[in-house]
């Protein structure tokens, strides 16, 4: 019997040291002796003798009428504070501001900004299966549905020698997100606020939390948010040099005024990029670009190897070494490259169709280095 007993024991024991609690992880550690201590009256000094001088650097504040004076001992939670993550490229937090906020500045132009960060916020919502209750385009608000989260938690409540402290618990949460678009549309602050919040332990029911609780919540979601955001971008990324590596099929055509040029089977975003390795592949230096008005500003050197020397050498040179200045503009869903002198007169149709045929077998050519 006595070792049944000692059995008993030791698994009780073993049970109670062997798991970390949940509650010990958010208290203090140490003596709770202090609660005892009471207030010492202060040193009386006899007339007859002079009063030293004492500092007041290490008084105590005196508790505001509102402040909640049970927050002491096993009762005080210690947690550490709530920080913003502004993980996108060209997002920060703007000093001083209070709440759940992060700004985002325009770092990629191929969409508007507000729209990227809607986007990003409606991706996350359906990723986590979690409903629109309202969205206001104009005023730039949306609402959710709930967030709904099923599990266990220790029960605070619960006797020492209980086998199981741990009880159900359901935690729902509604959330507003606010944008703040400037006038000139390259810098949005996102801002989320909890709008209700539900929690079911066992047989009891929260609706009210503390606003460092509530401060928590806001910025759990936000930053949620924002690390998804980041992964589409990233994603987005990896899929943009996959098409930008990949080959593209190339015809003769005109541009939009009607002058010879050569059509790019590709989309503008995708285009634009690829010329970069092409012309390097094809022995022109890039000098000048600017993607808004499409225009590249080049020199070509020549090249001293392969089938583009040979194409360009002897009594019949396609093209001197000299500068040059392309146009690649859309058109339709493709994109439209136009080959121009330093003076941006266009080729005429014979220098395209000459120069065509060793653009086009490198432009369909796949995995270029980047």
């Amino acid at each position: 019997m006595n070792r049944s007993l000692a059995l008993v024991s030791g698994l009780v024991v073993l049970s109670l040291t062997g798991c970390s609690s949940q509650l010990e992880k958010t208290t203090a550690t140490g003596s709770y002796k202090y609660l005892k201590a009471e207030q010492k009256e202060k040193l009386k000094v006899p007339e007859s003798l002079e009063t030293p001088d004492f500092s007041s650097e290490y008084e105590l504040p005196e508790l505001s009428d509102d402040a909640n004076k049970g927050l002491v001992g096993r009762d005080l939670r210690i947690i550490s504070p709530a920080l913003v993550h502004p993980l996108v490229t060209g997002s920060h937090i703007q000093e001083g501001t209070e709440g759940a906020v992060v700004t985002f500045d325009q770092v990629d132009d191929r969409q508007p900004l507000r729209e990227a960060i809607w986007d990003a916020v409606k991706s996350f919502l359906e990723k986590q299966e979690v409903g629109i209750s309202q969205f206001n385009d104009a005023e730039n608000v949306l609402v959710t549905d709930w967030f709904v989260l099923t599990e266990e938690v220790e029960d605070e409540d619960s006797p020492w020698y209980a086998w199981s402290s741990d009880i159900d618990a359901e935690r729902k949460r509604r959330f507003k997100f606010l944008l703040d678009v400037k006038p000139h549309g390259r810098t949005a602050s996102l801002r989320t606020e909890l709008v209700e919040f539900q929690e079911q332990r066992g047989s009891n029911t929260v609706e009210n939390i503390s606003e460092f609780a509530r401060h928590r919540e806001e910025v759990e979601i936000l930053n949620e948010v924002i690390s998804h955001y980041e992964y589409q971008i990233q994603l987005d990324n990896t899929r943009r040099i996959a098409e930008i590596r990949q080959g593209l099929e190339t015809e003769m055509g005109f541009n939009n005024s009607g002058e010879p040029a050569i059509l790019v089977k590709g989309k503008y975003d995708v285009v634009w990029p690829r010329m970069l390795l092409v012309l390097r592949k094809l022995g022109f230096d890039v000098k000048d670009l600017d993607k808004s008005t499409g225009l590249l500003f080049v020199t070509f050197n020549g090249n001293d190897e392969g089938w583009w020397s040979n194409l360009f050498a002897g009594d019949n040179d396609l093209l001197d070494e000299a500068d040059y200045r392309l146009l690649i503009a859309p058109k339709g869903n493709d994109t439209v490259v136009t080959f121009m002198d330093n003076e941006s007169q266009p080729f005429d149709a014979r220098q395209v169709t000459d120069i065509f045929d060793p653009f086009s077998e490198v432009m369909t050519q796949d995995n270029l280095d980047i």
